[in-house]
């Protein structure tokens, strides 16, 4: 489901598609990559026997494939062998063509053999990597569900999809690339190495003589282009973030008149990407003209050296063409090899991601606890509730509270007092320090968490929809609700003829683009809370970003949505509570003040003096 109201993007998320190629995992390392490997292939038991399989038929295509150049040498020397000189400018021809035909036919099945071999392993290594996809998948969206919300307090969303997304999708990737390019390698050289031993051991030292200068040259260019790809990529983030941050606030920019200094940090960050991307692009792009240089030496060598065997009939001339071309074969797999350890690198420093999460502590397993509230009457009490996020910041103190079924409890205070804290601990998205909290006469303690989310219907500031149709998103909380219910509900938040009035009705699907304002998607969120049908619930102030008429509009349908449910309403506009039966004033994770709206105004302490402030303000601008 995507969410219709409009979200920015995480900062660097530029996507994995970026300069560099393999966008931002690109040449970075693991901090343990035999450990990452490690967990990896334990994550890979399961598919043992088709990767088993896959790289049998690789190492198999390999092999089929590398007889043909000396079957072709065969094929040469059979037609040198049978065309000798018969005297003076004439020729005898004595080919055996019935060789030469089944040499023929053998690399035709050699190589037709080798094609299939090779397209069944890449289907059967394919097919293991989307399900290790799938797999790995699956066990991040189980994990995300046994996670506290602490976890996601202190890490952006982005940096958790990325996980998803990119980290898991590099693993596969490199996994499909590496693997069966590192054994095609391997197989290749050690083919190959046989191949021209059997065929000339002097010939095989002048191609294994260039070998060491092969190795240097790879382990210098991509030793230097792996630090320049890292920059790339922090470069690119930076850029990725500005770019977001410009967009997001175009508007401010423009009326403080800030696009010289927004240009010239644009500036700096893509001059730092060009500087890196140029370096670390053209020194990967140096690999193949130098390793091309060098294999041109081994090939002259191996050319000049073969035509001195052969004119001193050391060799047959079908065996110098065989050895050219295995020379030429025999420089490829290193570089293979190099990219493959490079995709290794980025597949094990995405699973060290990966499993880094999976590893991430869960919530207390909740099996044996009740799946449901037995009562379901509304009332709530807290008793000497202490909490704090961590063991030296305690926020929530010694909190008591006794909420009666079908109350208005309101929550005001400054920033930071705890009022959404305390909303936490009641939906139980965190587990209290000491104290209890009895919901209907059971303590929370013995509910489970799914249990206790049931008891609340929720109205938060920030109006939540998925992209689907009106009647979908308004039973999202209760899948059983009739269309009859569901209009009900729409008409007591005075949103009914908002959604008649589009095409198609009920059945209209939202999307991003559907231009639904915030205080039309308000009025929505507070129908869907009413067809919930909860006996609690929980409010944020809903109003704070509409214009007078639509802030009276939704103040009614909170009103007919709280009439008889048990409420707490966060407040940040104190007018809207003045007729809540409780208010709280927190300050520092306290109660310092409780009563009504009139009781607390007769005591002149803090809550009047803040409502006092707020009044007088609401005055001044109403005079400017």
């Amino acid at each position: 489901m995507q969410a219709s109201n409009n979200r920015k993007p995480a900062p660097g998320m530029g996507g994995g598609h970026g300069p560099g190629g393999m966008g931002r995992f690109m040449g970075q390392k693991p901090k343990n990559f035999k450990q990452a490997m490690k967990k990896l292939i334990v994550h890979l038991k399961p598919f043992y026997r088709p990767i088993l399989i896959s790289l049998i038929l690789a190492a198999a295509s390999t092999v089929f494939n590398i007889f043909g150049p000396r079957l072709i040498g065969d094929m040469i020397n059979a037609v040198s062998d049978g065309v000798s000189m018969g005297g003076p400018g004439s020729f005898i021809v004595d080919i055996d063509f019935e060789l030469v035909n089944r040499l023929g036919f053998i690399l035709i099945g050699l190589y037709v053999t080798s094609y299939v071999f090779n397209i069944a392993q890449s289907f059967l290594l394919t097919k293991v990597t989307q399900r290790l996809n799938q797999s790995l998948r699956n066990d991040v969206s189980t994990k995300i569900n046994r996670m506290p919300l602490a976890y996601f307090d202190s890490r952006s969303y982005g940096d958790v999809l990325s996980v998803v997304t990119n980290d898991i999708d590099t693993i596969s990737n490199s996994l499909n690339q590496a693997v069966t390019a590192m054994i095609t390698a391997i197989t290749s050289m050690i083919g190959i190495l046989i191949m021209m031993l059997t065929i000339s051991w002097q010939l095989t030292l002048v191609t294994l003589a260039l070998l060491p200068l092969s190795i240097l040259a790879i382990k210098i260019i991509m030793g230097n282009a792996r630090k320049y790809f890292r920059a790339q990529q922090s470069t690119l983030g930076k850029l990725n973030g500005h770019i977001e941050e410009i967009y997001s606030g175009h508007q401010l920019i423009k009326v403080f008149n800030a696009k010289q200094n927004v240009e010239s940090e644009f500036n700096t960050n893509n001059e730092g990407l060009e500087s890196s991307a140029y370096k670390s692009q053209f020194l990967s792009g140096l690999m193949m003209p130098v390793m091309g240089f060098i294999g041109n030496l081994s090939y002259i060598s191996v050319a000049v050296f073969g035509g001195y065997l052969a004119a001193t009939r050391q060799l047959q001339v079908g065996y110098i063409l065989s050895m050219i071309q295995y020379n030429r074969r025999f420089t490829n797999p290193m570089d293979q090899i190099a990219q493959s350890l490079t995709q290794l690198q980025s597949a094990a420093a995405a699973a060290e991601r990966v499993f880094d999460f999976l590893d991430e502590k869960e919530m207390a397993n909740e099996a044996a606890l009740a799946d449901s509230v037995v009562n379901k009457a509304g009332n709530i009490e807290f008793k000497h509730v202490k909490f704090g996020y961590t063991p030296d910041r305690v926020i929530i103190k010694d909190f008591n509270l006794s909420a009666k079924s079908g109350q208005k409890i309101a929550i005001v205070g400054p920033t930071g007092a705890g009022k959404t804290t305390l909303v936490n601990l009641l939906m139980k998205f965190y587990e209290i320090n000491e104290g209890d909290i009895i919901i209907d006469g059971q303590s929370i303690h013995s509910l489970r968490r799914e249990a206790v989310h049931q008891q609340f219907g929720m109205v938060l500031q920030d109006a939540w929809l998925f992209t689907g149709t009106i009647y979908d998103n308004l039973r999202y909380g209760n899948p059983k609700a009739t269309r009859e219910e569901v209009k009900q509900a729409a008409i007591m938040a005075n949103i009914d003829h908002f959604i008649e009035s589009l095409p198609g009705g009920y059945d209209y699907v939202m999307t991003e683009e559907s231009g639904i304002s915030s205080g039309q998607k308000q009025l929505l969120t507070i129908a869907r809370a009413m067809v919930t049908n909860a006996p609690m619930l929980i409010l944020d102030e809903a109003t704070s970003s509409v214009d007078t008429r639509t802030e009276m509009l939704i103040q009614q349908a909170m009103d007919n949505l709280m009439s008889t449910r048990t409420s707490f309403v966060i407040a940040h506009r104190l007018s809207t509570i003045k007729n809540a039966d409780i208010i709280l004033v927190m300050n520092e994770g306290d109660i310092i003040e409780s009563g009504s709206h009139d009781v607390l105004m007769a005591k002149e302490g803090f809550y009047a003096k803040l409502y006092q402030s707020q009044f007088d303000r609401k005055n001044q601008y109403a005079t400017e």
